[in-house]
């Protein structure tokens, strides 16, 4: 009878141990992103071939990537990154008992030979990946003593490399007591640890206790490892017991998440609802700082009166407000005046990222535009002629302005 046809995956050749050297760092993050949809499209058809593909790779990436440069974490990102789009696959897969055992055992060992905790995510999730309680209990043991016994001593550090997959396990088996029995050993808490904890109480309903064990990791001033992760922990809690107003000032805003100060606002409109968007945007800028930078979030919004007040914080880029000054003459011509003369201020005070004297001249033109649109020309020049009295001004951005003023009292500007 012939033997199973098993998938040849195209990732594993560029997978290799030493594949990589020390300055591959990008090289390497396109080829998981290649694996992953590799793996993905497979699960759509052969959800077991797929979770074989997880570990695979899994296998590969600490022999693999041994080499390369990490120091810029790019590279770690992109593998936990990886890792998480793909543990749904592996903990999904209808594999028995058996096969699951001997995944596991294979993951156990990627865990043992990883040099730099890669494999994190997998360890996080062991548990869950174990499926059946009699591996549960079965990973949860083989190391536990050991475990115990170097947390116990605190006269000097063990690291135990399987402790992270054995506290999964002991979630996953409903061992609540055990787990934090365990971790009330432990000389210092830290919540890659701790976060097993606090789950264990969770699930027993146990929802303040989770909290208070949770935020006692916040006690002091610093932000420690996973403070985020906390914080998001205990915002779960406090909104599943309808104590949304706590959980947005403990939780929410501390932990407002964006690659733009318009995606934070977003991010946090979204997750709290019944919040009024205008307070969100208004307590963001007071608790995050860098008024300036929230102009162009504000603009969008469309507070364009909060976002006046942000124009002319210092750290507003000129750049971002000579544009908006532009986009804005037709239809919002006050703003747009506005805007342009803390531009120009701006400019004059030597701020901006290389600014040029060409930037005073289209910021007057803007504002000048806008101000005759609404009939205030004379008092907007007025404005101008104030500014450029300042002696205490950029020589070059002075000079340019007191040359465009010139222009426009003469009929050329």
């Amino acid at each position: 009878m012939a033997g199973k046809v098993t998938h040849k995956w195209a990732f594993k050749p560029g997978m290799r141990a030493g594949a990589y050297s020390w300055k591959s760092s990008a090289k390497a993050i396109e080829r998981l992103k290649s694996a992953s949809a590799e793996i993905r499209a497979v699960a759509r058809t052969d959800p077991t071939t797929a979770a074989e593909g997880v570990i695979a790779l899994a296998q590969r990436i600490w022999p693999a990537f041994e080499h390369i440069d990490t120091s810029s974490g790019a590279l770690g990102n992109a593998v936990g990154r990886t890792l998480e789009e793909l543990l749904p696959v592996l903990i999904a897969a209808p594999a028995e008992e058996k096969t699951r055992a001997k995944w596991l055992e294979q993951l156990r060992e990627a865990i043992e030979d990883d040099g730099v905790d890669y494999l994190a995510p997998i360890a996080d999730r062991f548990g869950q990946i174990a499926a059946y309680p009699a591996l549960m209990n079965l990973h949860a043991d083989r190391d536990l003593d050991m475990v115990r016994g170097a947390w116990a001593d605190h006269a000097r550090f063990s690291h135990v490399t399987t402790a992270t997959l054995t506290l999964s396990c002991l979630l996953e088996a409903g061992r609540y007591d055990e787990l934090l029995a365990l971790l009330d050993l432990k000389k210092t808490r830290l919540w890659f640890d701790e976060k097993f904890g606090a789950e264990a109480l969770l699930r027993q309903g146990r929802e303040d206790e989770a909290l208070a064990y949770a935020e006692a990791l916040l006690k002091d001033d610093r932000r420690q490892w996973g403070y985020f992760e906390i914080a998001q922990f205990c915002e779960r809690i406090l909104v599943g017991q309808g104590r949304e107003e706590k959980a947005y000032r403990r939780s929410g805003l501390p932990t407002a998440a964006g690659n733009t100060y318009l995606a934070m606002w977003r991010n946090l409109v979204k997750r709290y609802p019944d919040i009024d968007a205008r307070a969100i945007l208004e307590d963001l800028i007071e608790t995050q700082g860098s008024g300036g930078k929230w102009f162009a979030a504000a603009k969008t919004a469309k507070y364009l009166d909060i976002a006046l007040e942000c124009a002319a914080h210092p750290d507003a880029a000129p750049a971002t407000l000579i544009r908006a000054a532009r986009d804005f003459v037709i239809k919002e011509p006050a703003f747009a005046a506005q805007v342009g003369l803390h531009a120009i201020a701006h400019l004059l005070a030597g701020r901006g990222y290389e600014p040029s004297p060409l930037d005073i001249d289209e910021a007057v033109t803007h504002v000048m535009a806008a101000a005759e649109r609404i009939g205030q020309g004379d008092r907007v020049l007025r404005e101008l002629q104030r500014l450029s009295a300042n002696a205490a001004t950029n020589v070059l951005m002075s000079a340019r302005l007191k040359s465009r003023i010139a222009d426009i009292e003469r009929g050329d500007g």
